[in-house]
């Protein structure tokens, strides 16, 4: 078994949790302390019950694109009376929460996922003429979501958005529905491996055997420890499932396989299937397995779902046949075949995988989640608020220096060593100026200002933190972060600066405090990038226009291993033509840009 498929280890008195391992826990921790700030649920919450629906969408970072009195016009009265309705009810904060992640690597990973079309409900259904649905960012910048009503548009040309359908997951939207997500996963009057108050279940207190569907939590707990055992063939029977593998699509491919690394969850996909179908959603659904893993070979791998049923003409089950397929639901290019099953209806909760693994409690889950999940635990968190967590001052951390602890913290706009001498501090800032070697309190010191270096964890899990906010759009706890004594010219691994990732975030807030604190604008990455650079080839046109606006220089070029190319050039290869203005400037200025 390969490193990549074996499953990690659970940490002291947590559970395994099978093809939930330690890459695919630090993932969604990232995105449940994250994505989804808790002033963002907080204020939303508030503004939601205050009968404000469009303030809540507005601080929860989702564009309106909905005129009531042009639906009525368009639509009739009472389309547009039960929209209002929904929307009064709609949880904008719940829906982030929920949304799909991108999980492949690379620095974006945890952002939503682009190009995306979410079908929340279809109003006339079957035109689908009056849907309401949300739109995902275009590319990984800006966190921004679209709500709109109208026709289901996916846009046409070589990359058209995907389509979700998720009008029968009303839970994920819906703060009336919200706690139907405990019986979706298997639970009834407690979460499956978990008490009703939400302590965790010993060992001895999970199933030894399958208790049958009169015990539906238990049965739950069963086809999923029969899956994280690696017995896939009897955890998809014990769920009324039946597997066929088509192994003609390459040699030694075993789809098996991907299925024991899939996060499927067999005890939910015959209930959903039946539940979308009694909702009148199409039968011709996939499920594309190998997206979820990171072994190359199980890539393609996806179920198709050729049956389920469970009327008087069927058997109840579940039959899918298991290929590799490099264009799912497609046989010839332009004609579907299948659609994919939005995962919101086959895949396991990451919330209770986090919770098992130990990386979460309770109180770190969004609040209307918890209360679904653990109905009777204390509603008040046991005095802590409930959601993900604030951000905080910068620690002191203890250090091993010269054979003793010392310690180090960041202060008044540097890295300070607490029991060291001036006079010993210039000593080694002589020696390391030199090229001797530093160690101890000013090998941290020396790395925190190059951001190379072995640092003590706890000082780069702070600078993780701050981009981390910054790669998820939290301009406030970005702020925050400096307001508490963050340091604002921290750089990450990649050697970009706030600035490189000011898309991300809301520039008109965050480029003032960035130039009042001294960044540089014509600071390089390690792939010699200027945050220009940066925002020309990922950013919106408003990112550019201000740090061109602020004195950034028009005419770098960049210059790496694997070729160079200036800001014009970078423009029309991006295909660019709402940075026209820029390119004008650069003209005006000669060209030599």
């Amino acid at each position: 078994m390969s490193t990549r498929d074996r499953p990690a280890q659970p940490k002291p008195g947590t559970q395994p949790c099978g093809p939930f391992d330690h890459e695919n826990a630090g993932l969604w921790a990232r995105t449940r302390r994250y994505a989804v700030p808790r002033w963002m649920i907080e204020e939303a919450t508030e503004r939601r019950l205050a009968g404000d629906w469009r303030g809540a969408c507005a601080v929860a970072g989702v564009d309106v694109d909905i005129d009531l009195a042009e639906v009525a016009r368009k639509h009739g009265p009472a389309t547009a009376e039960a929209l209002e309705d929904d929307l009064r009810h709609f949880a904008p904060d719940l829906l982030r929460w929920h949304l799909p992640r991108r999980e492949w690597p690379g620095p974006e990973q945890t952002l939503i996922q682009p190009g995306q079309v979410i079908v929340l409900r279809v109003y006339d259904p079957p035109r689908r003429a009056a849907a309401l649905s949300i739109v995902t960012p275009e590319g990984w910048n800006a966190q921004r979501l679209t709500l709109r009503f109208g026709s289901v548009d996916v846009g046409t040309g070589p990359y058209p958005k995907t389509e979700l359908d998720w009008s029968a997951a009303r839970h994920t939207w819906d703060a009336r529905h919200a706690h139907e997500l405990l019986a979706r996963n298997g639970g009834r009057d407690r979460a499956p491996f978990f008490n009703p108050d939400g302590t965790l279940r010993a060992p001895h207190e999970l199933p030894t055997e399958d208790p049958g569907p009169d015990d539906p939590v238990g049965h739950a707990e069963w086809v999923t420890l029969l899956h994280e055992r690696g017995q896939v063939d009897e955890a998809l029977a014990a769920a009324g499932i039946v597997a066929t593998a088509d192994t003609s699509g390459r040699r030694g491919f075993n789809p098996l396989r991907a299925l024991t690394r899939s996060p499927l969850a067999p005890n939910r996909l015959r209930s959903e299937l039946l539940r979308i179908m009694r909702d009148g959603g199409t039968r011709n659904w996939h499920i594309e397995l190998g997206r979820h893993t990171r072994n190359w070979a199980l890539q393609h791998a996806v179920a198709v779902i050729e049956q389920a049923d469970d009327g008087p003409t069927g058997d109840g089950v579940v039959r899918l046949t298991l290929r590799r397929d490099s264009r799912p639901g497609r046989s010839l290019p332009g004609k579907v075949t299948s659609h994919p099953l939005p995962e919101v209806y086959w895949r396991r909760l990451p919330d209770l995988d986090l919770l098992r693994a130990g990386r979460l409690t309770p109180e770190d889950l969004h609040p209307l989640v918890r209360s679904a999940l653990f109905p009777a635990r204390d509603a008040a968190g046991g005095g802590r608020p409930i959601g993900p967590p604030d951000p905080e001052p910068p620690p002191v951390v203890r250090v091993r220096c010269r054979g003793v602890w010392h310690t180090v913290s960041y202060q008044d706009g540097g890295l300070r060593t607490h029991d060291h001498s001036e006079q010993e501090r210039r000593r080694e800032q002589a020696l390391g100026a030199f090229g001797g070697k530093v160690a101890g309190c000013f090998a941290v010191r020396q790395g925190w200002k190059a951001s190379t270096g072995r640092l003590p964890r706890a000082v780069r899990e702070q600078r993780r933190e701050l981009f981390n906010r910054m790669l998820h759009g939290d301009t406030r706890g970005v702020l925050r972060m400096l307001d508490l004594g963050h340091d604002p010219h921290a750089r990450d691994g990649e050697g970009r600066t706030l600035l490189h990732l000011l898309y991300h975030a809301d520039h008109r807030l965050l480029l003032p405090r960035l130039l009042e604190a001294g960044l540089d604008l014509e600071q390089r990455d390690v792939r010699g990038c200027t945050p220009l650079f940066q925002a020309v080839d990922q950013g919106p046109a408003d990112v550019v226009r201000a740090l061109v606006d602020a004195g950034a220089r028009t005419d770098v070029r960049v210059v790496h291993p694997e070729g160079g190319m200036t800001l014009a050039e970078l423009i029309d290869f991006r295909e660019r033509s709402d940075l026209d203005f820029l390119k004008d400037r650069i003209a005006a200025q000669g060209g030599n840009a």
